[in-house]
């Protein structure tokens, strides 16, 4: 991938028009004439994905009528170029934004859970709309490497601790760091330095060598002398035995644990609004039972929302069922919130690009149309910054001042958005 790849993408979106043309094609209802549908969150590689390549992602989007993606990467965005390369072959609006998991100290403390059901303060964070990762102001770049420095060191350990319990048992997998590195760089065709080990890729790594030193009648038994308890997952059922690994050994109070280090909620936000997006709550809600603390009752959740100044909210609806679903989205929306929906696509599993509900049931259509109000923000969004004007918040997170209410803004930002997806749509069938 050439170097300046990132750079050409945003020029690209750039030059669909000005600011004035898309206000006048805005004005005039410029929109694509049929809702298509759309994707607020996936994560394409080298984050784990069930994707092997950009390519995949993209063409699959394609076949099922996804119309807009949105990525949401961990730590790095040199791959950003090559999704817009290939949304542009296919006619898919890209999206840009990152997720960041951060901590609230006062929360950690009151033990409350927040959107992760097992680490009470834990916050996940996203950015929708993101344009200034190249080039990256130096704040940006600081905080970037100061996430980095403290995952690398972490996964380094978790790896090391990892492979002394597989080596105990009779597994010498010689893995460490570097070679989970060297199996994304094979797998992906990426480069090194782009490469943000999780905590999935050192499961999915030492599963791979179990597989490859250990026979298929052996494997049950010697994971059951690593876990210490009797696996659930059949001998070539590789997914499974890769979530097992992480269950008993990597997570709180197992041998191959290591304390994590996360940015304060504060700098998260800092991190996103440097690179140009707007702070982005992800809801939980019944993607986990009982719903946590800091997500219920809705009224609590939109209270604690607007108090830190959140102007959008993501859902992943697979985690959840219809009517839970639409109660809190319907509420969050009459708050004078944006709402987006996505997939992740953070496990190997190849689910459907247009986000469902648990269990496949459908997505009511009414929320659909929500989701989409907040695709084509998030577009606004981020053709105004590309343009050098403020977006749908401001540098600091302010609201655009232009617009007196939240629902003037919303509708506003709304029809901008359309405007410029449709542009794109018809700059892509010349």
């Amino acid at each position: 991938m050439m170097l300046n790849s990132v750079e050409e993408a945003l020029a690209a979106l750039r030059g669909l028009g000005s600011v004035e043309q898309m206000n006048e094609r805005a004005e005039a209802g410029l929109a694509p004439a049929v809702r298509p549908a759309s994707n607020s969150h996936i994560h394409l590689p080298p984050n784990f994905s069930a994707f092997q390549s950009v390519p995949q992602a993209v063409e699959l989007a394609a076949r099922q009528g996804v119309g807009a993606v949105g990525v949401s990467n961990y730590y790095d965005y040199d791959v950003y170029g090559e999704f817009v390369a290939e949304a542009r072959k296919h006619g898919i609006f890209p999206l840009f934004g990152l997720e960041v998991i951060s901590l609230v100290d006062e929360l950690v403390a009151a033990q409350v859970k927040v959107n992760d059901p097992n680490n009470p303060g834990r916050m996940y964070i996203c950015g929708k709309g993101i344009t200034k990762f190249r080039p990256m102001s130096p704040r940006a770049a600081e905080l970037i490497g100061q996430i980095r420095a403290c995952d690398d060191a972490r996964m380094a350990e978790m790896t090391a601790l990892t492979a002394k319990v597989f080596a105990a048992h009779g597994v010498d997998t010689k893995l460490d760091a570097a070679a989970v590195i060297d199996r994304i760089v094979a797998r992906h065709g990426c480069r090194r330095e782009v490469v943000t080990i999780q905590e999935r890729h050192i499961a999915q790594a030492f599963q791979e060598r179990l597989f490859e030193l250990v026979s298929e009648a052996g494997r049950a038994a010697k994971l059951n002398a690593i876990f210490g308890t009797p696996t659930k997952a059949g001998p070539t059922e590789a997914v499974k035995f890769q979530g097992e690994i992480r269950t008993h050994l990597m997570k709180a109070g197992r041998p191959a644990f290591v304390t994590e280090t996360f940015l304060k909620r504060p700098e998260a936000v800092e991190l996103i609004l440097e690179l140009g997006g707007i702070p982005c709550y992800p809801t939980l809600a019944d993607g986990t039972s009982p719903i946590c603390e800091y997500e219920e009752p809705v009224e609590r959740l939109i209270a604690s929302l607007q108090a830190d100044g959140v102007a959008c909210v993501e859902f992943i609806p697979i985690r959840n069922k219809p009517d839970v679903l639409s109660a809190y989205v319907k509420a969050i929306r009459a708050a004078g919130i944006v709402v987006a929906a996505g997939t992740e696509h953070n496990t190997l599993d190849v689910l459907a690009l247009d986000p469902q509900c648990v269990k496949g049931l459908a997505v009511p259509e009414d929320l659909k149309d929500i989701f989409w109000e907040g695709t084509c923000v998030t577009a606004a969004h981020q053709f105004l910054n590309l343009h050098g004007r403020c977006g749908f918040v401001d540098g600091a997170g302010r609201p655009n001042p232009h617009y007196p209410t939240a629902g003037q803004r919303i509708a506003a930002f709304a029809r901008l958005g359309a405007a410029v997806i449709e542009t794109y749509y018809r700059s892509n069938r010349k």
